[in-house]
């Protein structure tokens, strides 16, 4: 019997001071059994760092042809493509191919050894590389609960999070 994936009600209030966006998103994240509560979270703050009234979330892990998170226009045309984690460079010159724009946002320990194995090679693509710090990750991954409130402000490239049980800051570097 297959496991069922673990649904999250997460209530955010979203301040991008950068882009001038201010909004409460209602976001209900269905985390895949084999995916970590870390990875989970990389999903949300790539959804906040980039929020739009098209953007959703996608089956991600559990549908190997779409991304994490894509945004397509209201004529259907496929607009942002994000991936979170250290995918192959193949899929990411694929998702340039058929997206307006490509971001990866990687997080984990090993996003180091990724970056400086495929820097040469993704420096061709047009695609917008970020890294998240893997022990900052964990640490709002440590915050969260099924169901929560969450304050989030982003400005210059840094989120700081609020939730019941505690805050925590997140910072984004671009890599490319």
């Amino acid at each position: 019997m297959a496991l069922k994936p673990t649904i999250y009600k997460l209530k955010v209030a979203l301040s991008d001071l950068d882009r001038e966006v201010y909004e409460a998103l209602n976001l209900t994240v269905a985390r895949h059994p084999s995916e970590t509560l870390e990875r989970m979270m990389v999903r949300v703050m790539a959804f906040c760092f980039n929020a739009q009234d098209q953007l959703m979330f996608c089956k991600g892990i559990s549908d190997t042809e779409e991304p994490d998170l894509w945004m397509h226009s209201l004529a259907g045309n496929l607009e942002l493509w994000i991936d979170v984690g250290e995918p192959a460079f193949d899929r990411i010159k694929k998702a340039t191919r058929v997206a307006s724009a490509v971001k990866v946002y990687c997080f984990n320990s090993k996003a180091s050894t990724w970056w400086e194995l495929n820097r040469s090679n993704l420096a061709g693509l047009s695609a917008s590389i970020f890294t998240f710090q893997w022990d900052e990750i964990q640490a709002l991954a440590n915050k969260i609960e099924r169901t929560m409130d969450v304050s989030i402000t982003i400005s210059e490239s840094s989120a700081y999070v609020a939730t019941e049980q505690g805050e925590c800051e997140v910072s984004l570097r671009r890599l490319q």
